[in-house]
């Protein structure tokens, strides 16, 4: 049968396909539904509207077409109840991305849902949050409003089969053209054609693609994994060795953008700074931080090509050097602290004098940076404690329980013989820490197994440091962690126990009440630092043990006024707002000014070479801040910085720093290690990569 006979026949009975809008306005409504849950999505929680908004718009008109099929094959009842039932959903699914943004500042993963019972212990964070973000949500539900009061006159007849035909041509054509769309954006890292097959950026993927897309890749990559992505990858990936800049901006004996500062009445130091340049920066004593693996025999023999381009990628990066400050704490106990919702402006000569005097008297980093990412805490918690980036979409931490985590503290102080113990002051089960924080090397205990203090919201650091400290000091060596909880939003004086407690303190501050509350959570991290440094003197351990701090992430449970109140000016958005503290320190050392820019990938790998640990730079994502590798910070939404320049990936736009030229092939070079450091951290976790090689 040719087309010219089923035309003829099409057209003897036209009354089966005649299209009258008036009797499909549904299949309208469907795709501008979406079209406006789009909309005021991006202008209420992300508020970000440009041209990349036709692809919302591309990608809707397929949606809506498949709404309208899944919603006009039965009687006119159950077409018009299946109608309520999907609109219904996509309005809550919607509002609860409305809501978790403006909670996590990220969009919502659905393997979250996994932890959907964890997040009923914050139904009054939740609750404030929605009653905060109403209008918007009734704007959400206006499209289920509209129906149910069928304003637009809506038929549910069944759509005979010529035109099911029909729409679903639509929806092929329509996808068919916003896919062509896509591939058209060509590859570069933000690119839509990278977000859609490569690389699952929620933060990017929602401003490029619209959240409908980004939700449906989500599921995609958790029912089905990265299959398609691996096809394109295997198509067009191309492994080539990390870059490293031909100038020489290193400072002496390896030490790139340190110096030392000095502390009233301490004496002369004998770290060198950029400001004594005395050796060539790679001093051939100074060896590489690598371990003993045969990549070429690996290479050799694996036959699994994901692995094998993993051997290929990690023998070709260039490992850092050891430096000056290598071994400076070697045989030292270690006390590491994730520290929830802290921040500089948390830190105060008068109110919080001792976190004061750990900045100042310690490793000092004013150009340190802690992105926040898709899963909060855990992913803060997994940065800092692996120096590997997590992968989208997932609970990482959790996931890294069931690999070899040779690098995790835990593991490292514990093949030495140290004792090693790790607590956290809530519900020891909360984002699975009973399963990811056991194979990191601890001995783990939390609120409902093993660690008993008062049930407030939030706990007590200071209860917590009081109740666990007896039982490792006195047991040298050891390594402790805590992940604490009481720099927890909500920041107020009525729900939240902590800032009720220390509210004498904060009360005449010129804040408003969150920024008081939040510096008042805060005071409860300052108690604790000082009852453990004290404990510490009166074991006559202090000056053998180091203290590290380091945020989870920025305090994202202030309004931004007050982040702006705390801070004396409008803070930006993109880098500043990241922009924050971490504290290594011990009693009695020289302080040292790190004024490169850093970030919590590192923190790994720093003190791993301050302790003079073993461990493979190569296999880390993060690299010693105190070397002469070139520093690179990234954030989970491509952004990033170096000592030459940063990119903003919101913008599009590389702003090139310290009157440093312009220079395309070095921003190619950085989108491109930027690229491979989140690909092959994704790898690692996925594939259980240090198992293979190291175990």
């Amino acid at each position: 049968m040719d087309i010219r006979t089923i035309w003829q026949r099409v057209m003897a009975n036209p009354v089966k396909i005649q299209f009258s809008p008036l009797n499909h306005r549904l299949l309208f409504f469907y795709v501008a539904s979406i079209v406006w849950l789009e909309l005021v999505y991006r202008l209420w929680s992300v508020k970000n509207l440009n041209f990349d908004f036709v692809f919302s718009f591309l990608f809707s008109l397929a949606a809506g077409g498949l709404l309208y099929l899944l919603s006009s094959l039965l009687n006119e009842v159950m077409n018009k109840v299946i109608a309520v039932i999907l609109i219904m959903q996509l309005c809550i699914c919607y509002n609860v991305q409305l809501v978790y943004y403006d909670i996590f500042q990220t969009p919502f993963s659905i393997y979250s849902l996994l932890g959907a019972g964890d997040v009923t212990q914050f139904m009054d964070v939740i609750l404030s949050t929605i009653l905060k973000n109403l209008a918007g949500i009734v704007v959400v539900f206006i499209p289920l409003i509209l129906l149910l009061t069928n304003f637009f006159k809506f038929t549910y007849a069944r759509v005979k089969a010529p035109f099911v035909y029909i729409i679903l041509l639509f929806c092929i054509f329509s996808h068919g053209l916003s896919l062509l769309c896509v591939n058209l954006t060509g590859d570069s890292n933000i690119s839509q054609y990278t977000l859609y097959y490569k690389t699952y950026s929620p933060q990017l993927s929602v401003g490029r693609l619209g959240l409908l897309t980004t939700m449906r890749l989500d599921l995609q990559r958790l029912v089905l994994g990265d299959s398609l992505g691996a096809v394109v990858e295997a198509m067009n990936d191309e492994i080539a060795p990390a870059y490293a800049p031909a100038d020489d901006t290193s400072g002496p004996e390896g030490v790139a953008g340190v110096s030392t500062q000095y502390i009233e009445g301490t004496e002369d130091s004998d770290i060198p700074s950029k400001a004594e340049p005395s050796e060539p920066a790679k001093d051939p004593e100074y060896l590489f931080n690598t371990m003993e693996i045969d990549f070429d025999s690996l290479i050799a023999n694996e036959k699994d090509p994901t692995v094998l381009g993993m051997h290929k990628y990690f023998s070709s990066v260039e490992p850092t050097r050891q430096n000056s400050y290598t071994g400076l704490f070697e045989g030292c106990n270690l006390i590491l602290l994730t520290a929830e919702g802290f921040s500089p402006y948390a830190v105060d000569l008068e109110l919080t004098p001792v976190l004061y005097k750990m900045i100042k008297e310690g490793f000092e980093f004013t150009n340190f940076y802690n992105p926040v990412w898709g899963v909060s805490t855990s992913d803060g918690e997994y940065v800092a404690c692996t120096g590997l980036m997590p992968k989208a979409g997932i609970w990482s931490f959790a996931r890294s329980g069931q690999n070899y985590m040779p690098f995790a503290m835990g593991n490292q102080f514990k093949s030495l013989g140290y004792v090693t113990k790790a607590w956290h002051n809530h519900s020891y089960t909360y984002y699975k820490r009973n399963i990811s924080h056991p194979n990191m090397g601890y001995d783990y205990k939390g609120v409902g197994s093993g660690l008993k203090i008062k049930k407030t919201w939030p706990e007590s650091d200071l209860e917590m440091i009081e109740v666990t400290a007896p039982e490792y000091i006195g047991t040298q060596p050891f390594h402790t962690y805590y992940m604490t909880v009481s720099g927890h939003l909500q920041y107020n004086f009525l729900g939240n126990f902590i800032a009720k407690k220390n509210k004498e303190y904060v009360e005449e501050l010129p804040y408003f009440t969150p920024a008081k509350a939040y510096i008042a959570c805060n005071m409860e991290l300052e108690f604790a630092m000082k009852a453990l440094i004290e404990k510490l003197e009166a074991a006559g351990i202090a000056e053998n043990t180091v203290i590290a701090i380091s945020p989870d992430h920025y305090p994202y449970g202030l309004p931004r006024e007050s982040i702006d109140e705390l801070a004396g000016h409008k803070v930006e958005e993109n880098f500043a707002l990241y922009k924050s503290t971490l504290i290594i320190w011990k009693k009695g050392m020289e302080p040292v000014v790190v004024d490169e820019p850093c970030s919590s990938l590192d923190i790994n790998p720093t003190l791993a070479n301050l302790f003079g640990l073993e461990y493979d730079s190569r296999l880390l994502m993060g690299r010693d801040i105190l070397s002469d590798a070139p520093p690179l910070v990234i954030f989970s939404n491509w952004s990033w910085i170096t000592e030459r320049a940063r990119f903003n990936s919101v913008s599009n736009k590389v702003e090139f720093t310290g009157g440093t030229e312009e220079d395309p092939e070095y921003i190619q070079s950085i989108h491109k290690m930027v690229s491979e450091r989140n690909k092959y951290s994704t790898k690692i976790l996925e594939n259980n990569y240090y198992g293979k090689i190291l175990q």
